[in-house]
């Protein structure tokens, strides 16, 4: 218990806020909820997803509160909850420490709307298909389009598979979106297919979005304006020292282009003029790993390029 109490506190704020609202959601029905009637009801009728017009007209906070939602029971619906949380660990812990808390919760609450959308429209479109309809529930759009936000953004980055290896994250949410065509084509699919491809359309968007410089998740930095690392008796977190180190030196130079987040996110570092000859190699070898860092993701870098950063951090 203490092990896992640990594991969770060393998950950045978003992350820890994600799994403990779908937890906690899961525990509740699992125990209560789903036993009652009225309760059961209540939940199904009002906080999943009814596609159907025009009660989802009325009711338009369910494309929201279906993210959160897994109302399986017995094996099949721990195993959904538990797949959909640790795909979203695995691609949502680097890149809440890299682009920031307000990114992670901005492209989970924008890529389960776009999911609940499609979904909607398809049901509108084909009424009598019945993967288009029923109750939908469960944070698989919302992961997928964080999947497919990271793989969009960090083409390359790898995630290790048992008995596959390392395998490029574009990979597998291409291959997630086409078994859902070959299952919903057999007609035994009881999966959400047009919230799964509205989450990871969504999560692509996002990301083309943010690579032409819109700012898509600015209004999730209002759930952690708290949080201030460079405030006395702070804790901050080895990003948060490399803002600090790098602010620090930026001041000895000209021209300075730069882009970082509110939480020491280090994203797209240009560098056009710097005056400080003190150190030429340091600052070449760390503008190589912060471009490598941009391209590749974290997972990239070999230990003595972390070892290097977390010197460089502490100067």
């Amino acid at each position: 218990m203490n092990r896992l109490h640990s594991w969770y506190q060393a998950q950045p704020r978003a992350l820890r806020v994600l799994l403990t609202i779908n937890v906690v959601l899961y525990v509740c029905w699992i125990l209560f909820f789903g036993h009652f009637a009225p309760t059961a009801g209540f939940t199904r009728n009002h906080l999943a997803l009814n596609p159907g017009l025009p009660g989802v007209l009325f009711q338009p906070w369910q494309l929201l509160t279906y993210n959160f939602l897994h109302l399986g029971g017995g094996l099949n619906g721990f195993l959904h909850i538990l797949f959909n949380l640790l795909w979203l660990v695995w691609v949502g812990r680097e890149y809440e420490e890299l682009h920031g808390s307000h990114q992670l919760l901005g492209v989970y609450v924008w890529a389960g709307l776009g999911g609940g959308l499609l979904t909607v429209i398809l049901h509108a479109l084909m009424p009598d298909v019945s993967v288009f309809g029923g109750y939908v529930y469960g944070a698989s759009a919302a992961v997928l389009g964080v999947a497919a936000m990271v793989a969009t953004t960090y083409p390359y980055k790898r995630i290790g598979l048992f008995l596959l290896g390392p395998v490029r994250l574009v990979y597998l949410v291409i291959a997630v979106l086409v078994i859902d065509i070959v299952v919903m084509l057999s007609g035994n699919s009881t999966t959400a297919v047009g919230a799964h491809f509205g989450g990871a359309l969504t999560g692509f968007l996002l990301a083309k979005g943010e690579q032409k410089g819109m700012d898509l998740t600015g209004w999730a930095r209002l759930f952690f304006q708290d949080r201030s690392p460079s405030r006395p008796g702070a804790s901050s977190s080895f990003l948060d020292r490399m803002e600090e180190w790098l602010s620090a030196r930026s001041k000895s130079t000209d021209e300075t282009a730069e882009h970082t987040d509110d939480e020491g996110g280090i994203l797209r570092k240009r560098r056009t003029k710097r005056q400080d000859t003190d150190t030429p190699n340091t600052e070449a070898e760390l503008d190589r790993i912060l471009e490598k860092i941009s391209a590749y993701g974290m997972e990239s870098l070999t230990e003595e390029e972390r070892q290097f950063l977390q010197e460089a951090s502490q100067k």
